[in-house]
């Protein structure tokens, strides 16, 4: 009797389950929503999550996207990340994609559309250098991308990002602009505030999966760590991610409905930037012979951007009632919708030209 209990409550948890991740993009616009809403009707919302601030920090931000990343993570085969570095033609694709191309098509598109506003066109410059090392793995995980390859492609950018984001952001911000007529501005962060925010946002995370997977599995086993341990701790990356945007858009919710023009010009470009760099991923990368789940990781990455960072250092450089600083948050609240979408097309992808890897699968 209680078996029968038991089977029919874990089918029910399942179903619920399914439900909330079939109307997964429902959920992040009504979230966004309430939190836009929340900051505009609110306004001592933006007080209350400014409590918890500390330096460029955003504690309520860093839990959430700590949460948000750690059930993808933990399911990471870390044993099988050396075949991410052996395979040279799409770790050459990726370190195109993500350090010349990006940052290039974000620095064109900033300059092209937003040279009248040097303040939003540097902002969104500087998203443009922050590759991503976070929302990365959550959307590569909705779009059954491979989750070995998301992990070391997204540790490859952060060393990356360590040790060229100042240099790059020397010449983009400080040099390029004079070759166009426009003015170039100093741009003064040291290696040590990069790697600061790369080990909160990844860092931790990355470590607590590799913790868990190898301690738990010696401990329980591989097939209770897969079946068991994992299904239990996977609610957890939506219920992070819902928060995380809450979050996000309640602390800028009064400017958002107050410069409607001005969101939407910072917008365009960044609308432009992630669908651009997504289809042309994703079609070198088929090109390049590789399989859907590697098509899709590639095209993910490529596509998506570390905000945290951008904002991080918009707000140390310019400061925290910047132009700067203003764009750099337009990042995310663009982000997550069209990269949701993003998701559905990429599935759309898997089902029209890739139908052997369905069938594999």
């Amino acid at each position: 009797m209680f078996s029968n209990v038991s089977m029919w409550l874990k089918s029910k948890m399942k179903t619920k389950l399914k439900f909330l991740d079939r109307y997964l993009t429902l959920w992040i616009f009504l979230a966004m929503l309430v939190g836009v809403f929340a900051g505009y009707l609110f306004p001592s919302i933006v007080k209350f999550w400014n409590l918890f601030q500390i330096g460029t920090t955003n504690i309520p931000i860093a839990i959430g996207l700590i949460l948000m990343m750690y059930p993808p993570l933990a399911k990471v085969k870390y044993e099988e990340l050396g075949k991410v570095f052996r395979d040279w033609k799409i770790l050459l694709l990726s370190l195109i994609q993500n350090w010349v191309i990006g940052p290039v098509l974000m620095f064109f598109l900033a300059i092209l559309l937003l040279s009248d506003l040097p303040s939003y066109m540097y902002g969104l410059i500087l998203i443009g250098l922050a590759r991503c090392i976070a929302m990365v793995i959550v959307w590569n995980e909705l779009a059954k991308g491979d989750s070995e390859y998301a992990a070391g492609l997204v540790a490859f950018n952060s060393i990356f990002q360590v040790l060229f984001f100042s240099v790059y952001a020397y010449i983009f911000i400080t040099i390029l602009p004079t070759w166009f007529g426009l003015k170039g501005t100093a741009v003064d962060v040291t290696i040590g505030q990069i790697a600061e925010s790369v080990f909160i946002y990844l860092g931790i995370p990355f470590f607590a999966g590799i913790v868990t997977r190898f301690t738990l599995i010696k401990i329980k086993g591989i097939s209770w760590y897969n079946t068991k341990f994992i299904s239990r701790i996977s609610p957890i990356t939506l219920i992070a991610l819902l928060f995380t945007i809450l979050v996000m858009f309640s602390l800028k919710g009064e400017f958002i409905v107050q410069l409607p023009l001005d969101v939407i010009r910072v917008a365009i470009p960044l609308l432009i930037y992630f669908v651009v760099m997504f289809l042309l991923t994703f079609y070198l990368s088929k090109k390049a012979g590789a399989d859907y789940p590697k098509s899709a990781t590639l095209s993910f990455t490529a596509a998506s951007n570390n905000f945290e960072l951008a904002i991080a250092v918009a707000i140390a450089v310019f400061g925290i009632n910047s132009g700067e600083a203003f764009a750099a948050v337009i990042g995310p609240l663009v982000e997550v919708p069209v990269l949701i979408s993003l998701v559905n097309v990429a599935l759309w992808f898997q089902r029209k030209y890739f139908t052997k890897s369905i069938a594999m699968s």
